[in-house]
């Protein structure tokens, strides 16, 4: 069937139809006039007065010639009645007539000869405005031309919802010729849809129909007849089309294919989406290795199948190198691949090939000016491979082998952008594709690019605050003590642990300093903060307390001397306990300054917290500090600590430390071993603080 039969009316169309006043004959109003053989009028219609102006009672008997036609056209008007009424059949065309009023007009006619029963021959003639009928022929023209040419899906139905029209745009946006919809029913012209929907569409029409209101722009998603287009994004708007009297005679329909817009709408959406989760879920710690692995995460599968992400080696040691044409040495941090690189297939298969030859994370990986990644921490600027050519996977791998593995696994586009953090290359993040068939394009580079600006600045955050926590912990454990000299009377074991790698390094010190004649100092503070301003406060105040402790002081003289050192330094709070252990008088004398209390241990009896006057914190100033004496036997222990090993966000301090007695209460274990129980247990899942902890015990008689 061809465009023209597309507008063919409904062959089921009711013949003898009956036009209501309203249509287009209406419009056009049609004169009927009859003539006998001799061109007498006979017979007049109402269209013939309201056309020529005569009332059928002036017309009628009259000759028509001289009623109608000027003299100047009387010889050709005889001349055309002779030939319809001597068997010529009939005639039309265009003639001038003249009206009532004087006035000639052009009429479009229409004349052909009758015959009655009796032999009677008459004229039939009918007359129209030509102005009137060539406006409807050009608004007719011009409406078919639009609907036959219109990007836009078209169809007209009847009131039964069957098909009457539909032009080449909905053939083309359906996947259907003409011939399988007119003179259909809706449900039967729609197969390819569910049965739901078509049952809602129909719905929706019987809607339109009874009520006059327009279905605009209605947005739908969907498969069409042609299954390998896939499923396509419309705008589907439906109208009621009435007569001139404003009857019902069907409804009109459009379809606008937007799958294309629909496309990029849902890719620019998936896009935000993607940038708008790497704000939250980039950059979650302070920990570099994590972030690398969570930029990464973002990126697969929603951009590549494969992403790594490598850290210059001069940026991880905090060198600047300029860019110029060298070859890049990287510390890999993350690899990440599609499905992770589980199960089994050919698919599982290229992305495990793909990983294989990523450089590990954690390895140190070179190369040559000439590979890509090189090129592109060099220049400071994306570089995309939209098509990857066999001759491409070696300017891509490290090596000969990982570029088997790239071309064994499909590797078919590749995208590399820099990691750009302060005006400073910090590395590249390196994006594959094998399963996915779209190549990269320029979106994804900017896409690309902008991930990796967002990440960039967290893996500067990541790597500035790793070289300062390195610097805090080797001055921490610089401060720290060595292992002590021999103590009369006392065995001891210590550990100091610095906070998780994502939290930065306290002020936790414990020391443990001989003192003349048979006595010890055992102190264990925490100064409030981190980093290194903790740590300088930190060794300040174990520097006072060692210079104290060699006075021979009470322990309550100390805190209050180590208090005036703190209020001295810079808004320095700190906790601590001080205990001096007298072997030969088995005493030990112990003083509080806010610190949590010592457990005290001995034999066959259940541990305690030691009753100590809690006192104020060092730097709080002008508050007194009053030393407790306690008997200590052979066997017995002291276990002092910072609040590192016993606090949680979760769980009330009182809570912890029967947790900390009941663990000291069912393992009775050799120094050495206790200590390491009490990190296990009770650091398991909580590395938020540093921890300093320090046991002494008493030696037996020798």
């Amino acid at each position: 069937m061809g465009t023209t039969d597309a507008f063919r009316p409904d062959p089921g169309r009711a013949r003898g139809t009956p036009y209501a006043p309203g249509s287009l004959l209406d419009v056009l109003s049609v004169a009927a006039v009859v003539l006998d053989q001799d061109g007498r009028i006979v017979l007049w219609s109402p269209q013939a007065e309201e056309l020529f102006g005569w009332t059928a009672a002036e017309a009628l008997g009259r000759y028509a010639a001289q009623l109608l036609v000027d003299e100047e056209n009387l010889d050709e008007v005889l001349r055309l009645f002779a030939k319809v009424m001597g068997g010529g059949g009939s005639w039309a065309g265009v003639f001038p007539a003249r009206h009532k009023d004087g006035t000639t007009r052009l009429l479009e006619f229409r004349n052909m000869r009758l015959e009655d029963k009796d032999g009677r021959v008459y004229a039939l003639g009918m007359a129209t405005d030509q102005e009137i009928l060539r406006d409807v022929e050009r608004d007719l023209a011009l409406s078919l031309r639009l609907v036959a040419q219109s990007p836009i899906g078209l169809a007209i139905l009847d009131t039964g919802l069957r098909y009457v029209m539909v032009n080449p745009a909905l053939e083309r946006i359906h996947g259907m010729p003409a011939r399988a919809y007119v003179g259909r029913h809706v449900r039967e012209a729609l197969p390819f849809l569910p049965a739901r929907e078509v049952e809602a569409v129909e719905r929706a029409m019987r809607r339109v129909l009874a009520t006059g209101v327009p279905l605009v722009d209605h947005f739908t998603v969907g498969p069409t007849a042609d299954t390998a287009a896939g499923e396509r994004a419309r705008l589907v708007s439906c109208y009621r089309l009435e007569d001139p009297a404003g009857r019902p005679m069907g409804l009109a329909t459009s379809d606008v294919d937007i799958t294309d817009r629909h496309r990029t709408a849902t890719e620019a959406r998936r896009r935000l989406a993607l940038i708008a989760d790497a704000s939250v879920l980039i950059g979650t710690t302070l920990d570099l290795d994590q972030t690398a692995r969570e930029l990464a995460g973002v990126v697969v599968p929603d951009l590549a199948d494969v992403a790594a992400v490598d850290i210059l080696d001069t940026a991880l040691h905090g060198h600047v190198t300029p860019p110029d044409e060298r070859a890049a040495v990287f510390r890999a941090l993350a690899v990440a691949s599609a499905g992770g690189g589980g199960g089994e297939g050919p698919v599982t298969d290229a992305i495990t090939a793909a990983v294989r030859a990523a450089d590990p994370p954690g390895e140190i990986a070179k190369y040559d000016p000439d590979r890509l990644v090189a090129r592109c921490v060099n220049t400071a600027r994306p570089v995309r491979l939209t098509r990857v050519a066999p001759a491409d996977l070696t300017r891509i791998a490290r090596d000969a082998p990982s570029a088997e593995l790239l071309g064994r696994a499909g590797l078919h586009s590749y995208l590399v952008v820099p990691l750009i953090a302060r005006g400073e290359v910090l590395g590249a993040l390196d994006l594959k594709r094998i399963t996915n068939p779209e190549p990269f394009g320029e979106d994804d580079v900017v896409l690309a690019g902008e991930l990796a600006a967002r990440a960039a600045v967290c893996i500067d955050n990541a790597r500035w605050y790793q070289r300062e926590r390195a610097t805090v912990l080797t001055l921490q454990r610089n401060l720290l003590p060595q292992r002590p000299q021999n103590l009369v009377g006392l065995e001891v074991a210590y550990r100091y642990q610095p906070a998780g790698a994502a939290v930065q390094v306290g002020g936790d010190w414990f020391d443990v300093i001989p003192q003349e004649g048979a006595r010890s100092a055992l102190v264990v503070g925490d100064v409030m903060g981190s980093g290194i301003n903790a740590a300088a406060a930190m060794g300040q105040l174990r520097t006072a307390a060692r210079t104290l402790s060699g006075l021979g002081l009470d322990p309550g003289r100390v805190l209050h001397h180590l208090d005036r050192t703190a209020s001295g330094l810079d808004q320095t709070i700190a906790t601590c306990v001080y205990a001096v252990y007298d072997h030969e008088e088995s005493c030990c004398r112990v003083a509080n300054a806010g610190h949590l209390p010592p457990v005290l241990m001995r034999p066959g009896l259940r541990p305690v917290l030691l009753d100590l006057p809690t006192g104020a914190p060092l730097g709080v100033g002008g508050v007194p500090f009053e030393s407790v004496g306690v008997e200590l036997a052979p066997g017995d222990q002291l276990v002092l600590y910072t609040d590192g090993l016993v606090e949680t966000r979760d769980e009330a301090i009182d809570t912890r430390l029967a947790v900390l007695v009941d663990l000291l209460d069912r393992h009775r274990l050799d120094l050495e071993a206790m200590c390491d129980l009490l990190l296990t247990e009770l650091r398991e899942d909580n590395d938020q603080d540093d921890v300093a902890l320090l046991i002494a015990r008493v030696r037996g008689s020798t």
